[in-house]
């Protein structure tokens, strides 16, 4: 055990923690715990506690020192944590909704992510949010690129060349052709 870390454990304290032990439904992370405490009680050193528990060294120190600070309680009570990041706030919300309704700038024909995201001033991710969350038709806002597309002619009058988007079908497909080469490779099996 590190040097200056005492801990005390009461009978009472002993009693709490042999029932998180014995106790089946207790959740796992309770348990151990509960037996990195009750081996430190015993006199057992950092080492031998590591093998016991399969916990490394800090979580050792650092479940000793929490027991030490607030006892049984602060065992079976896990830390909160802040969160990463603010949540937006509805005005930047509703900014980018009133932006993805309304016309796109320019001459653009719709709103990309990109576009959305640098005129609300927030990033392309939270603009995917805020469209996901807010259902907005996927044909209405495009997350690539936005490129003009190609239409068909529509006139009746054009030539059948024009109107042609596939091109031509070859005689033979690759596969036969395969087929028909290794025919023409293969050894013969009968008689010599």
């Amino acid at each position: 055990m590190r040097a200056g870390i005492v801990v005390n454990v009461t009978q009472a304290d002993r009693h709490r923690l042999e029932a998180i032990v014995s106790d089946r439904s207790a959740p796992q992370k309770h348990v151990w715990r509960a037996n990195i405490i009750l081996a430190t009680a015993e006199g057992c050193g950092t080492a031998e506690i590591m093998r016991r528990s399969g916990r490394s060294k800090p979580v050792v120190w650092r479940w000793q020192a929490r027991f030490m600070t607030e006892g049984v309680d602060g065992l079976t009570r896990d830390k909160t944590r802040k969160p990463g990041r603010q949540p937006l706030s509805t005005d930047t919300v509703q900014r980018v909704v009133d932006l993805a309704l309304g016309p796109p700038p320019g001459e653009e024909t719709h709103w990309t992510g990109r576009m959305l995201a640098k005129a609300a001033g927030v990033s392309l991710r939270s603009v995917q949010r805020i469209l996901e969350a807010h259902q907005l038709a996927p044909h209405r806002i495009r997350m690539l690129s936005c490129r003009p597309t190609r239409s068909l002619p529509t006139s009746s009058k054009t030539s059948p060349a024009s109107t042609s988007i596939l091109p031509p079908m070859r005689s033979s497909s690759r596969s036969t052709r395969k087929a028909k080469s290794r025919r023409s490779t293969a050894p013969s099996r009968g008689c010599r």
